[in-house]
């Protein structure tokens, strides 16, 4: 530190020293300001920068997603043997908003190549898709046979796509369980489905593999477990009878930790068989797809930030912890008791590092509040994490709510989302497999004024913003998927929202429309 008198001692050398504090001060500033400026880009204020493919690292990978009960149809056709998500719309269509199914949905079984085109016509470079497990086994297991109608579907699929230079990222799981596993032992509450699965999943190494490169086996375990299991408002619906869904049979405090469980131990089997097995010679990787929303403190304390961490514990880390370390995070494994599962030491080992990418779905971003223990008679999942997870604060919304009520606009928790994984599981390589928003689907509407879809261009322009962002502080995403390619039936929303980048008229034989973000995709996408 300078004395007092040495700074006297030379008058020039004082002033100097001051212009150069003055012009660091006003750079220091400048640079404040941009990264000012780049935040507000992707949270909503002032103007995005421009954004290109080629913003994004040479091969980086750009595609849509869809799954085959939201797109299908064809519920009774080719073989297909009946799902879990057949039974709850036919037996409980109370618990969709508008009494739909998936019967028909988009009828993508019979509108592939269409879809094929117009994804190409946008100029992506990759289609994300799911299997219908009991469209290859009809009853769940290989003592029922392999359904050739089924394998031919898929075959047909991959083929189109691949003669458009378009490629296949396969999902194995995407929800709809085989009603007759369900039936026979409760489905993924049993570890009798590991096995089943896995023979699922070799039919279709064996069948596809030699065209398939990227594997996921369940998509977005988290969904799956809390939902149909814990709320109990989706397939299966099971819960404790004071919860949500008011269902008849189940236990919130329970069957979400062991049927999660599960799914892990059938994840880690399945990447074992197929790295054992297939990988050397077919040459593809195999990962998971996890959702996983970024949470706020609620305010600023102790209290809400630990609730912020145990809120991504309980989503994320619920599968990245096993994934990476071999256990479940230590917050879990405290609020939670023997209530969550153990693994084996053999078992830890079979979960770790078991995968070659991380797929991540993100939509949106909640505050979480800390909320007291509870007092332990309606002992559920959706409490354990002592975490209130709301998208308001003080009647405030963290962003602009889209038409499904869960989902905020919030460009900059997707950024903040990846540097955690980034920072938190070792970088992993990982491809954003979905990411999207919604518009109600308004009636009243002509075709002309539902195709303006101006909130969905400014989604993805900061969303894109947001993890362009991200990559350029070294998180290591190779690969983004627009959720979705066409509207489609949206689970407990049925056919009230849509999120498709392409229109859906479902009262004019299905055809299909490019809406403004179609247009968007389109330049966004010219390769230069």
């Amino acid at each position: 530190m300078l004395s007092s008198t040495s700074s006297r001692a030379c008058p020039k050398s004082h002033s100097m020293a001051v212009r150069v504090a003055a012009m660091l001060g006003r750079r220091l500033l400048l640079q404040l300001l941009l990264l000012a400026a780049a935040f507000d880009a992707y949270d909503g204020a002032g103007h995005s920068p421009n954004i290109s493919r080629g913003s994004f690292p040479e091969g980086f990978i750009f595609g849509t997603a869809s799954s085959a009960y939201q797109y299908e149809g064809a519920v009774k056709e080719g073989g297909r043997g009946p799902s879990i998500w057949d039974t709850f719309t036919h037996q409980h269509p109370e618990k969709i908003v508008d009494g739909s199914n998936g019967d028909v949905a988009v009828d993508s079984y019979h509108l592939y190549k269409e879809d094929v085109r117009v994804m190409k016509d946008m100029g992506m470079d990759a289609y994300r898709f799911s299997i219908s497990w009991t469209r290859i086994l009809p009853n769940g297991s290989l003592n029922g046979g392999v359904n050739r109608e089924g394998v031919r579907y898929y075959n047909n699929l991959i083929d189109e796509l691949l003669l458009k230079g378009a490629q296949p990222f396969v999902t194995l799981f995407h929800w709809d369980s085989p009603q007759a596993l369900e039936d026979k032992y409760g489905g993924f509450l049993s570890p009798n489905i590991i096995n089943d699965y896995k023979d699922y999943a070799e039919v279709c190494f064996n069948e596809f593999g030699d065209r398939v490169k990227h594997w996921i086996t369940f998509n977005e375990p988290w969904t799956f477990c809390s939902s149909g299991y814990a709320l109990g408002t989706s397939a299966p619906g099971r819960c404790s009878p004071w919860e949500l869904g008011k269902c008849s049979a189940g236990d919130s405090g329970t069957e979400p930790y062991t049927v999660c469980h599960h799914q892990l131990l059938a994840h880690a089997e399945t990447v074992r068989l197929y790295k054992e097995k297939y990988q050397a010679a077919q040459k593809g990787d195999i990962g998971i797809t996890l959702v996983s929303h970024w949470f706020v403190p609620f305010s600023r304390s102790k209290s809400n930030d630990d609730a912020a961490r145990r809120a991504i514990d309980f989503m994320l880390g619920w599968f990245m912890d096993p994934l990476t370390k071999g256990d479940y995070p230590l917050s879990m494994r405290a609020l939670v008791g023997n209530r969550l599962p153990q693994f084996t030491k053999e078992q830890s080992e079979l979960v770790k590092g078991a995968f070659d990418f991380i797929g991540i779905n993100y939509y949106t971003t909640n505050y979480a509040d800390n909320l007291p223990p509870s007092n332990g008679l309606n002992v559920t999942y959706n409490t354990d994490a002592r975490a209130n997870l709301t998208g308001f604060r003080n009647g405030v919304p963290i962003g602009p709510q889209a038409a499904s009520s869960w989902l905020f606009v919030y460009p900059r928790g997707f950024r903040e989302l990846l540097l955690y994984v980034k920072e938190t599981y070792g970088n992993p390589t990982v491809y954003i497999t979905e990411n999207g928003i919604d518009e109600a689907n308004n009636k009243s509407l002509s075709l002309q004024q539902a195709l303006k879809d101006d909130a969905r261009i400014e989604y993805y322009h900061k969303h894109l913003v947001a993890l362009q962002s991200a990559i350029s502080d070294g998180a290591n995403v190779k690969g983004y998927f627009a959720w979705s390619l066409l509207d489609n039936f949206e689970w407990g929303n049925g056919y009230t929202v849509r999120f498709g980048i392409y229109f859906v008229d479902y009262n004019d034989s299905l055809k299909r429309y490019p809406k403004s973000s179609a247009h968007w995709f389109t330049e966004f996408l010219k390769k230069a």
